[in-house]
């Protein structure tokens, strides 16, 4: 019998590498390498924007000393050694963790991450698209795998593929024309199928993207909201789909571009919780 496949021993990329890329510190030498691995494997992006956001949320709360060197022994990969075998210690570091970090303001995405076990499915596909959106959003002739010219059958082509009748919204009205879209595989642990992905630039060439999936019982929270270091992510979900919009523009544009989204996919007025 064959070994099975193992990619990145194909790709030569190593947790280490990820780690490092998660940090900021990965050498030039490396980075396409991790890149290529990242839009190759969709979950470890996801988990490597995991690391990249719960970074950002450590700066924010120690401020002043995060500029100091972080000790060995909190490293991401020393930290899940331990926790692997030591369980009852890592258990009393994480109620330390949930008590140091309530204390601080402006945390909140970073104390889910560190207070529960298993990421609701919610949380899941903002982490999913925010992955997704930073590894696409930057590129030039491979943004998306059909442009917008073909509309018609890219809006066909995703409705087939999540079993689901989808549009691709028109934001004119907030200053973006779609540029086109891609099908990404299913996230693990979620339950769905895969998810497409929808990619829309103003005349500045800002861009955001629209990323929805198939619905089911059991999708989390109703609405959710993500907002750290510039970027914003806008999630809800009804008994047809799931849907998170993505993108670094200011607060209130993104908020009028993921009502626009919201309207038009649901068929409501008002997204969830706004007037």
């Amino acid at each position: 019998m064959s070994a099975p496949h193992d990619e990145r021993r194909d790709s030569n990329v190593t947790e280490e590498m990820l780690h490092a890329f998660a940090d900021g510190q990965l050498d030039n030498a490396h980075r396409g390498a991790v890149e290529a691995f990242l839009a190759a494997n969709p979950d470890k992006a996801a988990e490597v924007a995991l690391w990249q956001r719960q970074n950002a949320a450590l700066s924010t709360l120690f401020g002043p000393i995060a500029v100091e060197p972080v000790p060995a022994r909190l490293s991401p990969r020393e930290i899940a050694a331990r926790q692997a075998a030591r369980r009852p210690a890592w258990a009393r570091m994480a109620a330390a963790a949930v008590l140091l970090i309530s204390i601080g303001a402006g945390t909140g995405w970073y104390l889910r991450t560190a207070t529960t076990s298993q990421e609701e499915i919610s949380d899941r596909l903002i982490d999913g698209a925010i992955a997704a959106h930073a590894l696409y959003v930057r590129e030039s002739r491979h943004a998306v795998e059909v442009g917008a010219a073909d509309k018609g059958h890219l809006v066909t082509w995703l409705s087939n593929r999540l079993g689901r009748a989808i549009e691709a919204p028109d934001l004119s009205a907030q200053g973006f024309t779609l540029v086109g879209g891609r099908l990404l595989p299913p996230l693990a642990d979620t339950g769905k199928g895969p998810g497409a992905q929808l990619m829309y630039q103003n005349q500045t060439s800002d861009r955001l993207t629209v990323y929805i999936t198939a619905s089911s019982k059991d999708f989390g929270k109703a609405s959710e909201t993500y907002d750290e270091q510039g970027l914003e992510a806008y999630y809800w979900a009804n008994d047809q789909i799931t849907c998170t919009v993505v993108g670094d523009l200011p607060q209130t544009q993104m908020q009028t571009v993921a009502k626009g989204v919201f309207q038009q996919l649901s068929w409501r007025p008002d997204p969830p919780g706004r007037s």
